[in-house]
């Protein structure tokens, strides 16, 4: 029987070598990519998009979860190594047209002091309370605050349910209930991607999302917007989500309802069976 030491070194190699595929399908896309109506068209699937490991829509997803289910996840990182500043300024990039409008968030002076801010998410399964971790991650905090506070999320649908061993996750946050949609801008990846040098491999290791978390989804580093996932069993994901708080139980029992009733066609990924709209998304 392989030693956990043998398994690491496997799933090493094994994302070592998906890495690289991953570079030459970049490098081909890059070649393959012509001026006009096509180079729009993919300009606003990129920047639209904030589903890559969650949209079951991409090859890197299947590889990321094979790699997750075949291999032993680590810990998640327990907290911040050293605190934020008080105050701390945040960059929100214009990435193309919004799914719903909306204003960006004030991006200067955001206070890390307070460090939770709670929320209450209303759905047409039951009500989902949040408590987002403002000194962990404020940069997220402040767009989800502010998102909700324009009604950004209210009468929207939840469109992806995940029920694999490996990923266990309803989606949320895009008006446009396609998987592509986002605010009109995007911003950078916090806690636990800032835990880790450029360079760490483990950073792209599978680590443990647990039962209760909040994250936000997205289509690669910088590309936060508006959807995010709330995680009813543990799951196995690369540290490259950021994490921005954490699910009462009144709303684990409200995830629990929408995943006891699985997947549309009954499969593992994609449509809750049961729809999921949302009614609204308020600060306590």
């Amino acid at each position: 029987m392989p030693s956990n030491q043998q398994r690491r070194e496997a799933a090493k190699r094994k994302l070592e070598r998906q890495l690289e595929r991953r570079a030459a399908r970049a490098r081909k896309r890059k070649q393959l990519t012509v001026a006009g109506a096509v180079v729009g068209a993919v300009v606003v699937v990129a920047v639209g998009a904030v589903v890559v490991t969650l949209s079951g829509r991409d090859d890197d997803a299947s590889e990321t979860t094979a790699a997750s289910e075949t291999s032993s996840a680590a810990a998640m990182p327990a907290g911040r190594a050293q605190p934020l500043p008080n105050l701390v300024n945040c960059a929100y990039t214009p990435s193309g047209a919004p799914a719903k409008p909306n204003n960006p968030p004030r991006a200067e002076g955001i206070d890390t002091t307070v460090a939770t801010v709670s929320a209450s998410m209303e759905t047409t399964q039951g009500n989902i309370g949040l408590t987002l971790d403002n000194a962990t991650s404020p940069c997220t905090v402040n767009s989800f605050a502010s998102l909700a506070s324009q009604g950004y999320f209210d009468a929207t649908t939840c469109h992806r349910l995940t029920t694999s061993d490996s990923l266990k996750v309803l989606q949320c946050g895009d008006p446009s209930a396609t998987g592509a949609g986002g605010p009109g801008y995007q911003f950078a990846n916090e806690f636990p991607t800032d835990q880790y040098a450029a360079d760490d491999i483990n950073a792209q290791m599978p680590v443990t999302y647990s039962r209760g978390t909040v994250a936000m989804a997205n289509a690669g580093p910088g590309t936060n917007g508006s959807q995010f996932f709330l995680v009813y069993g543990d799951s196995t994901l690369p540290p490259q989500y950021t994490v921005f708080g954490t699910i009462d139980e009144t709303g684990l029992a409200t995830l629990d309802k929408i995943a006891a009733a699985g997947v549309e066609g009954g499969a593992a990924d994609g449509k809750p069976a049961t729809p999921v709209d949302i009614t609204s998304v308020r600060l306590d």
